[in-house]
């Protein structure tokens, strides 16, 4: 897939560009099942389930190069920019997550943590190139309108104290995800085979953690299961997929399309019976995605225009 979008981009950049915006597009897909699979894996600790699925999407990815021919010590050659960017991103982002989901409701904490598409509009109008005008801001408001009114559970400025570790945490989540996506574009140069190494940095940097501050708990053969599907999908092909469509797709149509994942990843964990509907969850979520649709509607129509 990799070789698919690099191969053509010397020769046709505009079909390049489509093609690694749909490959990206396919991460949005995988990430709405994140939160159902963690709140399935129980009371299985935040750094010991990033350990185990970071292992699995990284090996993942150093047997899949392997097998097309690719170095893989070439991969691991890469600047300590890259290595800052990548291991802070992906360690950072799904620590904060995880402990967002097994400290508070999973739907608030869900949508919350799912601001990071509204984030990324906003950092990629600070990129070289770009600038952020009045409907980003605006949007800005509206996506945080969203988030107090999860974090309030629509019962005025009270928030349960129970539940406001878990809510800072999905900030954070969102705030480091929305980074790291935005900053990649400005690393184009380095390949998207060098994530595999990034997400064995950010297992061992888990298994450090956990080793330090959790109890392990030995999971079931269920548990196992989803946490090396965990690895295998959300916490593994999609950082590839995500990789090339940052890099080399079209941000903000990426971004726009990001919007969809917090109603798919919410509808998935009320199917499941892990959060119960409201008209808190579906008026908040109404605001999130009102906010980056503004925020990203002057961007998408300025690409468009220069087509």
């Amino acid at each position: 897939m990799v070789d698919m979008v690099e191969g053509k981009a010397g020769m046709m950049a505009g079909v390049s560009a489509r093609r690694a915006t749909a490959i990206g597009a396919g991460a949005l897909l995988l990430w709405s099942t994140l939160a159902l699979l963690t709140t399935l894996t129980g009371p299985i600790p935040p750094f010991e389930t990033e350990a185990v699925a970071f292992a699995v999407g990284g090996l993942t990815g150093i047997v899949w190069m392997t097998a097309r021919g690719r170095s893989p010590l070439a991969a691991l050659r890469q600047p300590p920019a890259a290595w800052i960017l990548g291991v802070g991103g992906l360690f950072g982002y799904h620590f904060l997550f995880f402990l967002a989901l097994k400290s508070a409701p999973a739907a608030e904490a869900n949508l919350i943590n799912y601001l990071w598409p509204l984030l990324i509009v906003l950092f990629a109008g600070l990129l070289p190139g770009e600038r952020l005008g009045r409907r980003q801001v605006l949007g800005a408001l509206v996506g945080l309108a969203g988030t107090v009114l999860l974090v309030t559970r629509g019962q005025g400025v009270h928030v349960d104290p129970a539940y406001l570790p878990g809510f800072l945490a999905a900030a954070g989540a969102a705030i480091t995800w929305g980074a790291y996506s935005a900053l990649s574009r400005l690393l184009g140069a380095v390949p998207t085979d060098a994530v595999a190494f990034f997400c064995l940095a950010t297992a061992a940097l888990s298994a450090l953690c956990h080793a330090a501050l959790e109890v392990t708990v030995v999971p079931d053969a269920g548990q196992a299961a989803l946490l090396g599907l965990m690895g295998l999908g959300p916490v593994g092909a999609a950082f590839f997929v995500w990789d090339i469509g940052m890099k080399k797709g079209d941000i903000h149509t990426l971004g726009a399309l990001s919007y969809a994942t917090p109603l798919m990843s919410t509808l998935l964990l009320i199917l499941a019976g892990r959060a119960q509907p409201s008209w808190v969850v579906a008026a908040a979520c109404a605001l999130i995605i009102a906010g980056a649709v503004i925020a990203s509607w002057n961007a998408r129509r300025g690409a468009a225009e220069g087509l």
